[in-house]
């Protein structure tokens, strides 16, 4: 399992970005999860709202993903397992999911992460940094643009 878990009280987990088995937001979720299972996940949260996107569209539970990726399966062996053990979605609307959260902005959030993130965006990234997505708080804040 070490090999797979990234020490998240050192490094960053990937970019909401990252496509894993064909979804974004999948990766990073992964290496969270990898983390919490390894005790290095510092100040990152499994099953926080962002991976909570992720597992209902592909319609998986928290629980069943982690003990999948506890038995220490490679990037590849979870990418399949999300494939064989979520909902099924066409090509199309994994495309749109995707896109939609990519490109997803601020004001197109549920006004309680909107509150959330008037006070969390100028706390904690570089000032003069501009969000123009939802998914450039991470990769600012992470250091990646």
């Amino acid at each position: 399992m070490s090999l797979n878990s990234l020490d998240l009280t050192k490094d960053y987990p990937r970019s909401p970005r990252a496509v894993l088995g064909g979804y974004v937001v999948a990766g990073r979720t992964l290496d969270k999860c990898r983390a919490v299972i390894a005790g290095t996940e510092g100040e990152y949260h499994f099953d926080c709202p962002l991976d909570q996107q992720f597992l209902e569209f592909a319609g998986i539970s928290a629980e069943d993903f982690k003990a999948f990726v506890a038995t220490g399966a490679d990037d590849d062996a979870v990418a399949v397992w999300i494939g064989e053990n979520g909902k099924k979605h066409s090509k199309e609307d994994i495309v749109k999911w995707n896109n939609d959260l990519r490109y997803k902005r601020i004001s197109e959030m549920p006004i309680e992460l909107q509150v959330f993130l008037e006070d969390y965006i100028p706390e904690n990234l570089p000032e003069g940094k501009v969000v123009y997505h939802w998914f450039d708080v991470y990769d600012i804040e992470e250091g990646r643009i």
